[in-house]
């Protein structure tokens, strides 16, 4: 079977005659991430859900059982969670960040920018959706500004469309740290 990837943003989709499945890319330490609450999911979380489900069935008549339906449906919810969370990790691939080019805006690029209409400059560091946090300046390159951002080089203007209008940023620096 052929494979034939197609870049589309953030994420790479391989398109044979009926599938497409997404690559994402994540930094060392969001791959971490995936990987502790994918373990905790299965070892912790999933053998609860089985201990609650037995400790319903034990109260009695199953047709009539409150505890015992919603006991089932989250466990339901945690193994449809699990299942996403496998498909995410063993698609999956860790960003090798030593080769990636810093004369444009990509993934993990660590971008300032200026507000073109307030002279406001801020930070930011580009990361796929799953590792986005801005409290830490971390933002998703599929978010509107990110989707914006992305191959941009210093000194140019990326003019970003947002609910409340458009905004124009200035590139003022990328780099990798």
């Amino acid at each position: 079977m052929e494979r034939n990837p197609v870049q589309m943003g953030f994420f790479l989709f391989y398109i044979n005659d009926e599938v497409m499945s997404a690559v994402s890319y994540y930094t060392a330490e969001g791959l971490k991430k995936l990987r502790e609450e994918l373990d905790y999911l299965k070892s912790v979380m999933r053998p609860k859900a089985s201990q609650d489900i037995a400790e319903a069935r034990d109260k009695g008549d199953l047709s009539e059982n409150a505890e015992y339906d919603a006991a089932k449906e989250a466990q339901g919810m945690l193994e449809m969670r699990i299942a996403k969370l496998e498909a995410v990790h063993s698609s999956a691939r860790l960003i090798d960040e030593t080769h990636l080019d810093v004369s444009k805006v990509l993934v993990l690029s660590n971008v300032k920018i200026k507000n073109q209409a307030n002279g406001m400059e801020m930070k930011y560091t580009l990361v796929a959706e799953s590792e986005a946090d801005l409290k830490t300046g971390k933002i998703s390159v599929t978010s509107p500004i990110g989707r914006g951002l992305l191959g941009k080089k210093i000194g140019e203007v990326a003019e970003i469309t947002v609910p409340n209008g458009v905004l124009k940023f200035e590139i003022l620096e990328i780099s990798r740290d």
